[in-house]
């Protein structure tokens, strides 16, 4: 039988895990920028689900991983507050959850380097995302950029997680986590569960303005990325300049129709209605106008995580309150384990 529009499946080799009471969750997100309406719904809503469906769930502001790009600190440390802000404001509960910043977990960067020892140049070499990046960057990516993956792995292995959840453009890097965590094992005992994906059956959420692509925050064209803070004005004005077709009606075609098979997941995602019933609720609309529905359909979703990110912004101090708070939490969980390591490898 087919699973429910959105339920979120725990996968390996296809099968179904439930929640066993032992399980952890670990997942990460980079403070680079504006959050958007792909991270909302391929990320942050399925977070929220989680911490309310286990009771071990770590989600870090990954602010070692957003260095591999050059940063202006001031902007830096901004970006860090505004993510945490709009995490809260989507509905991370820190009573339910440890929210915290990386780098004030110093084992993770520890406990990187021991897992670099154990990778080989060859398979990060492989992974397709460095080959993408380097040669956005001149073919002179740094090394930090190169071994993020591992940082990655370490990420997921400090804390002894169970259960990851991913997008389809990070299987890969779990994959290279499990098989750290196989390799360890091996030489040195049974010491790490092998973590496996959560993926979500959300459908990914793309460009306005390059329906094949997905919604980045880096997308060098604006208007193609709606971000969650986003006026009402700007949302507006994203999906009247949205690209779509010259067929006028409403119809859920990603292959031949991309542009408008985008609006109607977008809409689909913010009302809650499967696909099916969106498209059967626009039947006789122009393009023209269901831009103007979906527009108005995410103005509303949005309105108010937008204000409440506003309030949140306001207060600073509670802001770093709540990532210290979280980062204790977060070293009592990984120092016991990482000493555990070091005794492994034999610093101790």
């Amino acid at each position: 039988m087919a699973a429910p529009r959105g339920v979120i499946r725990a996968l390996h080799r296809g099968t179904l895990t439930q929640n066993s009471g032992m399980d952890r969750i670990f997942s990460g997100i980079q403070p680079t920028g504006k959050l958007h309406l792909g991270n909302y719904f391929g990320a942050i809503q399925n977070w929220v689900r989680l911490q309310e469906e286990y009771n071990s769930v770590l989600y870090s502001i990954v602010d070692l991983h957003a260095l591999t790009v050059p940063r202006e600190p001031a902007v830096f440390r901004q970006s860090i507050l505004d993510t945490t802000a709009t995490l809260l404001a989507c509905g991370i509960n820190p009573e339910k959850c440890l929210l915290f910043l990386q780098s004030q977990v110093p084992e993770h960067a520890e406990l990187g380097w021991i897992l670099g020892c154990l990778t080989s140049m060859p398979r990060i070499q492989s992974f397709p995302q460095w080959k993408v990046k380097n040669a956005s960057q001149n073919y002179e990516g740094t090394v930090g950029l190169f071994t993020y993956p591992v940082l990655q792995a370490a990420d997921i292995l400090l804390y002894k997680s169970t259960h990851v959840p991913v997008g389809e453009d990070q299987v890969l890097h779990l994959e290279l986590a499990r098989d750290i965590a196989q390799h360890f094992n091996k030489k040195y005992g049974n010491f790490f569960p092998v973590p496996k994906a959560i993926l979500s059956t959300t459908k990914k959420i793309k460009s306005l303005r390059d329906p094949t692509a997905k919604m980045s925050k880096s997308d060098p064209q604006k208007l193609g990325t709606l971000n969650i803070t986003d006026s009402p004005e700007e949302i507006v004005l994203k999906f009247r300049k949205a690209v779509t077709d010259f067929t006028s009606e409403v119809t859920y075609d990603p292959d031949s129709r991309p542009g408008v098979s985008n609006l109607v997941t977008i809409h689909a995602a913010v009302t809650g209605l499967s696909i099916k019933e969106v498209v059967h609720q626009c039947v006789g609309l122009d393009t023209a106008h269901y831009k103007g529905i979906v527009a108005e359909a995410v103005i509303q979703k949005f309105a108010p995580i937008r204000n409440e990110i506003k309030r949140l912004q306001e207060d600073k101090s509670h802001l770093e309150k709540v990532l210290q708070a979280g980062a204790e939490k977060a070293k009592e969980l990984a120092s016991p384990v990482y000493q555990e390591i070091r005794r492994l490898v034999g610093f101790q």
